[in-house]
């Protein structure tokens, strides 16, 4: 397990500024992310879909501790970042802490996934 630098946490919000399921997009340092709240539990994340980049914040629907991509239906477990359902990729996730009252993200880099062009023969053009 490496060593936490305390340098590369960063206060994100108030735990009163996320609401139960409600997905919220933040900007720190120019790394923009989405934070959750499940239950006690908060989480952080890119802002993008692994699938095709859709942006989570606009299309991400969250039921309980799943979130679903609405544009392709991809799923994920929000509490460990796992693929459900026809997910290929899992959700990266930043590591995140409650401290007095406060919701904090450890950012040691930006999170990005690899995009793969789509396959021609997966564009069903009419």
């Amino acid at each position: 397990m490496s060593e936490s630098n305390e340098d590369d946490w960063y206060p994100l919000c108030s735990i009163d500024d996320l609401a139960e399921g409600t997905l919220k997009k933040f900007e720190i340092n120019d790394i923009a992310l989405v934070a959750v709240r499940i239950g006690d539990e908060h989480r952080a994340f890119p802002p993008f879909c692994p699938h095709m980049s859709e942006p989570l914040h606009e299309s991400g629907i969250c039921a309980g501790a799943v979130l679903t991509c609405s544009k392709h239906l991809w799923q994920w477990n929000l509490l460990t970042g796992e693929q459900q359902g026809p997910a290929e990729k899992a959700l990266l996730m930043y590591e995140t802490s409650v401290r007095q009252a406060q919701v904090w993200v450890r950012i040691e880099k930006e999170l990005v996934y690899d995009y793969q062009e789509e396959d021609e023969e997966d564009d069903f053009e009419w």
